[in-house]
């Protein structure tokens, strides 16, 4: 049985590298390009003449419209299409602010065709991609303070507490370490909070953290 294939969009504003990223995963066959654009307003164009795509691979730096302003344009109006930044910055900045407008993942345009396929695959399927370029810059680079006006109502202190230690490379014996707490009691914060925020993964806390402001950065 052949693979089911997952649609694309391709955004970016260098024509030379949107034909070459459509020639390289034309010979793939479980991914199908169903169209590309130049910046954001083009894409906002564009996704309403063609069938909408599962995953948005978006270059950050374009004119008229950037690839910051163009994810959170999509998070509000498309929020089942999965955005994969792909950009030749690998400052935490960029990085960080693309997943807190919405993006699911974050590669490097030097990455090999099939680096990008898998990310693409992992991001339709699992709602996000997330290498060591994005981890280990963004746990480490994350301050871990909570803005406590955005923080969900029914958290507790401890709760608190441990949500900003998951965003840090600390381990989940060192984060019960580092809050005087029972390796136990830890495991019951987490599965407690992956399930009333419907999240499946310490990767998931951190990026529910970004995108809903509960972090400040460096």
């Amino acid at each position: 049985m052949a693979e089911k294939q997952t649609t694309i969009a391709i955004i970016d504003d260098h024509t030379l590298f949107r034909q070459g990223m459509i020639s390289l995963l034309s010979e793939f066959p479980e991914i199908a390009i169903v169209f590309d654009a130049s910046n954001g307003e083009d894409m906002k164009h564009k996704i309403t003449q063609f069938p909408t795509p599962e995953v948005i691979l978006m270059d950050i730096s374009m004119p008229v419209m950037d690839g910051f302003e163009s994810t959170r344009w999509l998070r509000e109006h498309y929020p089942d299409i999965k955005v994969l930044a792909l950009s030749m910055f690998e400052e935490e900045k960029p990085i960080i602010k693309m997943l807190k407008n919405g993006a699911g993942g974050y590669l490097l345009k030097e990455s090999r065709t099939t680096d990008v396929v898998h990310a693409i695959k992992t991001i339709n399927e699992q709602g996000f991609f997330i290498n060591e370029l994005v981890s280990f810059k963004l746990l480490r680079n994350i301050q871990g303070q909570l803005a406590g006006g955005n923080v969900p109502e029914k958290l507790s202190s401890n709760e608190v507490k441990f949500l900003e230690l998951c965003c840090t490379e600390y381990t989940y014996k060192e984060i019960a370490d580092q809050m005087n707490l029972s390796p136990h009691t830890i495991d019951n914060y987490r599965q407690d909070l992956f399930q009333r925020f419907g999240i499946k993964s310490r990767t998931g806390l951190v990026l529910f953290a970004i995108r809903n402001e509960l972090i400040t950065l460096k």
